[in-house]
């Protein structure tokens, strides 16, 4: 990712300097213009906007552990939770920095293709934001999410956790057909227009939990729903299939019909869901 963001700047003209922790990661770079640091600390002397990506939140405090930030612009595009965004931020600014974190939503193929359409969410300094706003557009397009430093962390983290939810209904699904004389090939197309389709239930959620009537235009209620479970698991038996990835959020359905209305959507799980 971080080589696709360099490549990306390098591409839209942007003076460069670079560091790897594996030095001969960055020789590409370095053949399209960029400039090498030996060490952490010649990079970010080489600029006031420093970009850091690197593996985890460890790995940058082991990367600009002691190093001078007086003065610079930190924008960190690790990957990590919205707590050690918060206490990375408190830490840069300890050290003189302005700081903004951010959450990348793309791979690095999509980086710098605008139409592949990605993304990043960009929480913290507003002022670091809006100055530097249009060098952080390069790869990607930017989207503020707010001064606290943990809420690209926040956004970032809850689409992903909503990402592999699906990937979890994808992987049921072909599990069913994988026996029988279903060509994945055929179900593909159905099960990706059909997931469209039910995309459609995240904007009634929302709009859900805002109003707090979770009977608001309901299309199939919660107790025709945990009633209709019961086919889904018995098939899976037939199919010689574990439910183990559908079982939890039944669970989930099933306790919320006991405490709440049968009339309701399925928004009430994620009440259930709040310690």
């Amino acid at each position: 990712m971080g080589t696709a963001l360099a490549g990306a700047w390098l591409t839209a003209g942007h003076p460069l300097t670079v560091w790897n922790r594996t030095a001969a990661r960055a020789d590409a770079l370095a053949a399209r213009g960029a400039a090498v640091a030996a060490t952490a600390a010649e990079a970010v002397a080489a600029n006031r906007l420093v970009v850091v990506c690197l593996l985890d939140d460890a790995s940058v405090e082991e990367a600009l552990a002691g190093l001078d930030l007086t003065g610079k612009d930190l924008v960190n595009l690790v990957t990590g939770t919205p707590e050690q965004a918060r206490a990375r931020a408190a830490w840069a600014e300890r050290r003189g920095a302005r700081y903004l974190d951010g959450g990348i939503m793309a791979v690095p193929p999509m980086i710098g293709v605008p139409a592949a359409g990605p993304y990043v969410f960009y929480s913290g300094s507003s002022e670091l934001f809006e100055e530097h706003r249009t060098v952080l557009a390069s790869p990607a397009a930017t989207r503020y999410v707010g001064e606290d430093a943990g809420y690209a962390a926040l956004h970032d983290v809850a689409l992903l956790s909503a990402m592999y939810g699906m990937f979890a209904g994808v992987a049921h699904a072909f599990a069913l057909v994988r026996g029988e004389a279903v060509a994945p090939g055929d179900l593909a197309p159905l099960l990706g227009s059909w997931l469209t389709a039910m995309s459609g239930s995240v904007a009634r959620t929302a709009e859900q939990l805002e109003s707090g009537d979770y009977t608001e235009g309901v299309v199939s209620n919660l107790a025709m729903q945990v009633a209709g479970k019961a086919t889904l698991l018995r098939t899976a038996e037939e199919q010689g299939v574990s439910a183990e990835l559908l079982e939890p959020y039944f669970r989930l359905m099933e306790r919320r019909l006991a405490v709440g209305s049968g009339e309701e959507d399925l928004t009430g799980v994620v009440d259930l869901l709040r310690r």
